[in-house]
């Protein structure tokens, strides 16, 4: 009997079988109805008031588009940080940013340069656009600037860094981050992803938006999933060089943003009050965790961030998967970052005071204290 001929069918192009999907943080525990879940940065206060108000109006346009430019928003995100709202970019969430820089920059064979333990979104964008991905190495969980520009070369296109980073919770000054632009051929397009900047009360640190007014080369970009609580929303915003907004627009597909979530922005932006609240909330949580953490003998980098990265020995019994394991079977749920290159780290999102002292009192149990 002859053996079938080979049928073709469509295939993915080069490369895109190759990429690992994103793994988000768990929101289920086994056997747990109703689990803390302290595993995706979200704000633990939920979100501002006005901005469910403001949500539950926009159930009346339901049937309508919303406006393609997100006028609304636009205008209240430049009138807030005193930006012009030309060089905005709106996105679902600043993952479609970052995906659509890439999309706009990368052609196969370019590549984008992160830190060690960098966002995987960042990477996800490039490959599929057949770019390659270099990894700078860290220093304790930190980004190096001079690893940084040592791994650029003549195919470099984009760098990105969070700013407080993603896992890690560390940052790197203003005065280090204008020392990484300088030391940028002018060419290459330096990303801040400021996701967690609201965050950081250091005195050194800065967001780049000053540095971006006067700069051909770098975006800066925020999120409304943080602080301001509408991660369920998806939406963020990046202040980029008039001619890469301009190009992005080219290729943003229409209505990205939803009259929802134009609104619910536009009002949490309003609420200062709810952002004080929270920001009060992670600088009086955020020591205490790490003070405890260290207490019992875990390797705790320090945060400027809305969460806690926190190391274990690499002994059997007592590694990090066991923790997050057992916890997990408390009700809590944390995140393991082996994927990010950390196999003996947990994250652990700052929680309501009853849930940052269960934490602490399961992982004693835990650690036999």
């Amino acid at each position: 009997m002859t053996a079938p001929a080979h049928i073709p069918r469509p295939q993915a192009k080069a490369g895109i079988l190759d990429i690992t999907p994103y793994k988000p943080g768990k929101s289920t525990a086994p056997g747990i109805a109703h689990p803390i879940k302290l595993s995706a940065n979200e704000n633990i206060l939920g979100s501002s008031e006005a901005a469910r108000a403001a949500h539950v109006e926009a159930a009346g346009n339901l049937a309508l588009y919303p406006d393609s430019r997100g006028q609304i928003l636009r205008e209240a995100v430049a009138d807030r940080y005193g930006l012009e709202p030309n060089r905005l970019i709106l996105g679902c969430g600043t993952d479609e940013i970052f995906s659509l820089l890439n999309q706009t920059l990368l052609a196969p064979g370019d590549n984008i340069v992160q830190g060690q333990y960098g966002f995987n979104a960042y990477g996800i964008g490039a490959r599929a656009n057949q770019a390659e991905v270099r990894f700078a190495p860290e220093t304790h969980h930190r980004i190096d600037v001079d690893a940084l520009v040592a791994a650029v070369d003549e195919r470099t296109r984009l760098v990105f860094i969070a700013n407080p980073a993603n896992p890690t919770g560390t940052f790197i000054s203003g005065a280090e981050v204008a020392r990484l632009r300088d030391g940028l051929p002018p060419e290459v397009l330096l990303v801040l992803d400021g996701a967690y900047a609201e965050f950081n009360s250091d005195p050194t640190f800065d967001d780049g938006l000053g540095l971006a007014r006067e700069a051909d080369n770098i975006v800066v970009t925020h999120t409304f999933s943080k602080l301001h609580g509408l991660a369920s929303l998806r939406v963020g915003w990046a202040y980029a060089p008039a001619q890469i907004a301009d190009a992005v627009d080219r290729i943003r597909l229409p209505f990205n943003t939803s009259i929802a979530a134009q609104l619910a922005a536009v009002a949490a932006l309003a609420d200062t009050e709810f952002q004080q609240r929270s920001l009060a909330h992670v600088e009086q949580w955020r020591p205490w965790l790490t003070q405890q953490l260290g207490g019992l003998g875990l390797e705790v980098t320090p945060s400027a961030a809305n969460f806690v990265l926190f190391g274990f020995p690499n002994r059997p019994g007592k590694t990090a998967a066991e923790a997050e394991a057992f916890l997990a079977g408390r009700g809590l749920i944390l995140r393991g970052v082996a994927n990010y290159g950390l196999p003996d780290h947990l994250r652990l999102t700052i929680g309501l005071e009853e849930h940052n002292r269960a934490v602490i009192a399961a992982l004693a149990d835990f650690l036999g204290q």
